[in-house]
């Protein structure tokens, strides 16, 4: 039933977005599962009127130095303390920067999410949060608010736990002992597509994706609105197709990542969401339509996508043709500089 259901979102959650592709049929509809590129994100369209800059013109401020591979397709993944966390179906691996592992244990199969909090392993799945040690000892669990709940992705701070829930479109927060607090309603209403509601913490304040609109919320961590940024468009600075961002990082100088799908790219903006420059595009990235997660540990951008981890920092050479390069804000990420050309 769960399946079923879940199927039924991701299918008629689609086909309603705008009336985009209402009567689409046959590969049409195939189409839009296996490149949705081509059908919401009209990536051939959008380079030919130049709204995204032309791979062979972007030059990224950053570049890969390091990465490695791991057994399994990537489901989610965490950097804490030192070490990266990667979730792959039914295990979880400790890795070390050097990408060697230090530890591995078995999970359930259907894992959305994936975060470290006091050094606790938090798990997050459709209808469940699981809490591990390090060495993958079960420590707490707990149910989903309702019996619909499809959770999606989750951050955990002090103050709580905050979850997304595709079913029933709200963020539901949880104390840190699995008490439900209350839900978090956007003033707007939330539109979620697909699977692409994304949440984390900054500087004690709730940022999280409202997809179908193309924003990115704030809200406090007693669930009361803020603010929000964004617009829909191919360009740098705009969010494009269905549903994005898909992923949301904290950058440890207040600045905020974003990462989209479709078309692929790692965007850098003030906590106020004013744009400030696309780090890393699809190239950079290593192509394909599925939205890369990103993660910052001191002067390195750590990035996750299919069955591989890469390390990128910032180049000095290539960062002088870029918005990022220009940029006086002070960021950590230019400390670990890498001059080579």
């Amino acid at each position: 039933m769960d399946a079923k259901r879940r199927k039924f979102l991701k299918i008629s959650g689609s086909l309603a977005v705008g009336g985009l592709i209402f009567s689409a049929v046959g590969s049409s509809l195939w189409k839009m599962f296996t490149h949705p590129e081509q059908i919401f994100y009209d990536s051939k369209r959008a380079k030919a009127d130049k709204l995204i800059d032309d791979e062979e013109d972007f030059v990224s401020p950053y570049r890969r130095t390091f990465g490695f591979e791991v057994p399994d397709e990537i489901t989610a993944f965490e950097v804490s303390e030192g070490s990266l966390y990667v979730a792959m179906p039914n295990l979880i691996c400790v890795y070390g920067m050097s990408g060697e592992i230090q530890n591995s244990f078995p999970i359930p199969s259907d894992l959305r999410d994936l975060t470290v909090h006091n050094g606790l392993i938090y798990a997050l799945f459709a209808t469940r949060i699981e809490v591990y040690s390090r060495e993958g000892d079960l420590q707490q669990q707990w149910e989903a608010c309702s019996e619909n709940s499809d959770y999606c992705a989750f951050a955990v701070c002090e103050e709580g736990v905050f979850v997304t829930d595709a079913y029933n479109k709200n963020i539901c927060k949880y104390n840190v002992d699995g008490t439900l607090n209350r839900f978090i309603n956007s003033p707007d209403g939330f539109i979620v597509p697909s699977y692409s509601f994304a949440i984390t913490v900054m500087n004690g304040k709730v940022f999280c994706s409202n997809p179908g609109r193309h924003k990115v919320e704030q809200y406090d961590t007693n669930g009361n609105y803020l603010a929000s940024f964004g617009k829909s468009g191919h360009e740098p600075g705009a969010f494009s197709g269905c549903c994005n961002p898909v992923i949301l990082t904290p950058a440890n100088n207040g600045e905020l990542l974003t990462s989209e799908k479709g078309i692929p790219r790692i965007s850098c903006y003030s906590e106020s969401g004013k744009f400030r420059s696309v780090l890393l595009d699809t190239k950079a990235l290593g192509g394909g339509s599925a939205a890369y997660d990103v993660r910052i540990l001191n002067d390195k951008l750590v990035v996750a996508g299919g069955n591989k981890v890469s390390v990128f920092q910032y180049n000095r050479h290539q960062s002088q043709q870029t918005a990022c390069g220009q940029c006086d804000k002070d960021c950590p990420l230019k400390e670990g500089m890498n001059n080579a050309i």
